[in-house]
């Protein structure tokens, strides 16, 4: 829903726009919480988890280091659709290498695959964020797809939490 209403939406940066591209990476943040409870009640690794929550946090609500996460998409909203590709595409970048780093140290507990999936994507979709920016006529319109697979990937992970807590 979230994807379909952003690509509806993606050639300006309305009012509704503007609030769905901050409520992705909060939402990040909502499922990193879940991990994280699910994570400590198995003894598995929380430090990554912890970082992504950081990161996710800043990102969704425009608190942060330097001028490109810490403008924040909730600021950078107010800057251009070529300032918010850059926001999502350091948000996306270093989330990614999170999600990678914490899939591959929890790769013995099996159905990582999802987590590592993500991560390879989401790095290599916030370098292309970053390179639309710097074009004419950037567009959000991308941003609609990858919340699309992001979707699908938490998703599956939902579902691989959910028998590892009923098994």
């Amino acid at each position: 829903m979230w994807a379909a209403l952003l690509f509806a939406t993606a050639d300006t940066l309305g009012a509704l726009t503007v609030t769905l591209l901050v409520i992705y990476p909060l939402f990040d943040v909502a499922c990193a919480v879940v991990d994280l409870r699910s994570a400590r009640a198995n003894a598995q690794p929380v430090h990554g988890l912890y970082v992504n929550i950081a990161l996710s946090t800043l990102s969704g609500i425009g608190i942060g280091i330097g001028i490109g996460i810490g403008i924040g998409l909730a600021i950078a909203a107010t800057a251009g659709i070529p300032a918010v590709l850059r926001v999502w595409g350091v948000w996306a970048i270093t989330a990614g290498v999170v999600q990678l780093v914490v899939g591959a140290a929890r790769r013995q507990l099996g159905g990582q695959w999802a987590m590592i999936a993500s991560g390879g994507i989401s790095t290599l979709a916030g370098a292309t964020f970053l390179a639309q920016a710097g074009k004419d006529g950037a567009s959000l319109t991308d941003l609609a797809g990858y919340a699309f697979v992001g979707g699908v990937f938490f998703l599956v992970s939902a579902l691989r939490l959910g028998r590892t807590r009923t098994a």
